[in-house]
């Protein structure tokens, strides 16, 4: 077919369609090429032919040849590679689901748009589906950790805040609880684990549980060191925590096709909770006892 007989709105359509298949190819084959696990290798391998065989299908009818935006392919390449390749991947399928306009709307003109399609919607998505990662296998362990050690740390700083009023006596209770939590949510986590039967992930589901909760209290804690105010310590300790609830959230939601606004929420009220009735608690304790640092 040629290009005149094209609409022009159809032709801008293939033309992006096809350097987007193009584009695609080249992060499925380079991820392909540099995960060492086979399976995940020849999923990836699997996906970039399928891509370029819709870029071969597009290019019949456009009657050219395009590059790929090596600016994406490099973009979507390391994303994969430090956030995880699940998120990654699916990252970059979310973005062109949202950009892509109805396939069938140009099936008088491409009889194979609708079989790309059904490609696009169903082969490749049950292909990224089945990409094995370590990371969300023990997704549960890292939300065990992260949560934990929020809603326990940002309410005893919230406490000890309003209690003591010294920003290096609220680190240090900070420090102590944390070290003290992560240990205990960690052997928790090893316990848990093992009781289940599952030995050999008891290990590595306590690493990441005592990874997770560190981590945080860790960001929670420096607002105290480094600023001198205790509330405005508090209050940036409460924005950091917002910052990482909506990261994780969103991360989350990608990688497991979950519901980013009901995670977010959920975590949200539920420090923000636990946060407000510590404060009080801190009010309370400083009252009754007289306590005046």
């Amino acid at each position: 077919m040629e290009n005149k007989k094209l609409s022009a709105e159809t032709l801008k359509f293939l033309l992006k369609s096809q350097r987007n298949e193009i584009t695609e190819h080249h992060i499925y084959k380079r991820l392909a090429s540099s995960v060492k696990d086979e399976h995940n290798a020849s999923v990836l391998s699997r996906i970039a032919d399928e891509e370029l065989k819709h870029y071969e299908v597009w290019k019949k009818y456009t009657g050219v040849e395009l590059k790929p935006d090596w600016w994406k392919v490099q973009k979507f390449f390391w994303i994969a590679r430090i956030l995880g390749l699940t998120f990654g991947v699916k990252l970059m399928e979310n973005g062109e689901k949202n950009a892509q306009i109805n396939y069938k709307s140009i099936a008088d003109e491409v009889p194979e748009a609708t079989s790309i399609q059904h490609d696009e919607n169903e082969h490749e998505t049950k292909l990224i589906s089945i990409i094995q990662e370590e990371k969300l296998e023990y997704i549960g362990s890292i939300v065990l950790g992260l949560n934990d050690a929020l809603i326990e740390i940002l309410g005893t700083l919230a406490g000890m805040t309003f209690a003591l009023q010294n920003n290096q006596l609220v680190a240090l209770a900070g420090i102590i609880t944390g070290i003290a939590g992560a240990l205990s949510m960690s052997s928790s986590e090893y316990l848990s684990t093992r009781s289940e039967g599952n030995n050999n992930r008891a290990v590595k589901s306590s690493v990441y549980t005592g990874i997770a909760y560190i981590s945080t209290v860790i960001l929670l804690i420096l607002p105290f060191l480094l600023i001198e105010s205790p509330f405005i310590s508090l209050i940036t300790a409460v924005v950091i925590s917002f910052v990482i609830i909506f990261l994780y959230s969103y991360y989350i939601s990608v990688a497991n096709d979950q519901s980013f606004k009901k995670r977010f929420l959920e975590m949200f009220l539920l420090s923000t909770f636990v946060g407000i009735i510590s404060f009080l608690l801190g009010y309370v304790v400083r009252i009754i006892f007289g306590i005046d640092i």
